[in-house]
């Protein structure tokens, strides 16, 4: 007996097929309405896979953190790292597709950070979308993981090109003006130890995981924590780089300031500096995040300066966004937006889990190369991980030249001032 319906849902297949793929290759149609992307993310310590569409709904996502495991070693050991990955991709491929109610023949396309990274990490998530996408006919969207992280706020909150992001992050802290989905010019990069990097090590150099209560936390959220109760005037710290007039960062002399008043801190204690914190934890929490937020603050200053000079945002409806793990600390968060304020722009930051890194940024970008028609044609063979991948076109030197010089900073809400 002939069966209407199987012959409809034939047809639809056949045809949704049809609009897919050419009749020689797996090149993607982007000519489309709807498109629905699988995007994996394993460039550092952190497994992520999602499915997102081009409506900005979120249908699947899976994490998981090895933060822990790492924490145990100081630090994050990259062989260690690719074994996660190795054990947890698979299954978290099958949960995001799960929650999104779909199989990966319904997925338009495979997104999949390539760089920058760790080496051994990234080829994790490479291979394994590579063999997806062979074993099921679809293709491959190579994305650079910092453009992922800039582009995040697109899918999260209403932002227009051109806008300026902030990055900032355990492995990063970038200032660049994104005026596309694949147009960057960078104003400035980190020179050394990241803010991410430098609150994690600051954290272990107080030894806060000997308390009990924040054994659960990352580095940089156990001192956001402790330093809510502290005075951030209490200890000062000096500036770093402040006859340079550029917008590059540097956060190792910080992170050497720090070192050094704890220890001070601890010849106070004597004996008893061993097994214990420092009596004023929470006070030099605080002074820490300040020490850092100068920094940064007199960096975006520059930056809208630069812009203005140069006719790189509007005169008005203008965005900055901050992403990264470091964008989910208030204290620095609210600082930041102090500094966009005077420059009549509005903020936008990701939700705390899209600020870290995350499958959803990695579909995300695919979605939007995919409606733009960027590196849908790339050879699958071709694509490469990289351990080091500059950000788009590089400003820092014009910035440099500008000579533009930030005077005072002022944070009214803190009640002193700070130079």
């Amino acid at each position: 007996m002939f069966n209407f319906k199987y012959s409809l849902k034939l047809r639809y297949l056949t045809l949704r097929y049809k609009l897919k793929f050419n009749s020689s290759t797996s090149c993607y149609n982007s000519h489309r309405d709807l498109h629905t992307v699988l995007g994996i993310e394993s460039s550092c310590d952190d497994t992520g896979v999602a499915v997102v569409n081009s409506k900005k709904q979120i249908l699947g996502e899976s994490l998981h953190n090895q933060g822990r495991a790492h924490r145990e070693f100081g630090g994050i050991i990259p062989t260690l790292a690719r074994d996660f990955h190795q054990q947890n991709i698979d299954g978290l491929v099958s949960d995001a597709l799960k929650q999104a109610e779909l199989n990966i023949q319904d997925v338009d396309a495979i997104a999949v950070s390539v760089k920058p990274g760790l080496t051994l990490s990234l080829l994790v998530g490479l291979e394994h979308a590579k063999a997806l996408c062979h074993q099921h006919k679809k293709t491959l969207i190579p994305i650079h993981h910092m453009e992922a992280h800039a582009l995040t706020a697109r899918l999260s909150n209403h932002v227009e090109f051109p806008y300026l992001v902030m990055l900032m992050s355990g492995g990063h802290c970038l200032l660049a003006v994104v005026e596309g989905v694949d147009k960057f010019k960078l104003l400035g990069t980190c020179l050394d130890t990241s803010p991410g990097d430098m609150l994690d090590k600051t954290a272990r150099r107080l030894k806060l995981k000997l308390l009990p209560e924040l054994a659960a936390y990352s580095g940089g959220a156990a001192i956001e924590k402790l330093a809510v109760k502290g005075d951030p005037h209490s200890i000062k710290f000096s500036h770093v780089m402040s006859t340079t007039l550029d917008c590059n960062f540097s956060f190792a002399g910080l992170q050497f300031q720090a070192r050094k008043k704890i220890e001070m801190e601890e010849a106070k204690m004597g004996s008893s500096a061993a097994g214990s914190v420092i009596p004023n934890l929470e006070n030099m929490c605080a002074s820490i995040q300040l020490a850092i937020l100068n920094h940064m603050a007199k960096r975006l200053y520059r930056a809208f300066m630069f812009c203005d000079m140069k006719g790189l945002l509007p005169e008005s409806n203008r965005s900055l966004v901050l992403s990264g793990g470091v964008a989910s600390n208030l204290f620095i968060r609210d600082g930041l937006t102090h500094i966009a304020n005077q420059f009549d722009c509005d903020v936008s930051c990701p939700p705390p889990r899209l600020c870290t890194d995350n499958g959803v940024m990695v579909a995300w970008n695919g979605v939007e190369k995919i409606m733009k028609g960027i590196d849908l044609d790339v050879n699958m063979d071709d694509i490469k991980v990289a351990h080091r991948s500059p950000l788009g076109v590089s400003m820092v030197e014009e910035v440099n030249k500008a000579h533009l010089k930030v005077g005072r900073i002022r944070f009214p809400y803190l009640k002193q001032e700070t130079s």
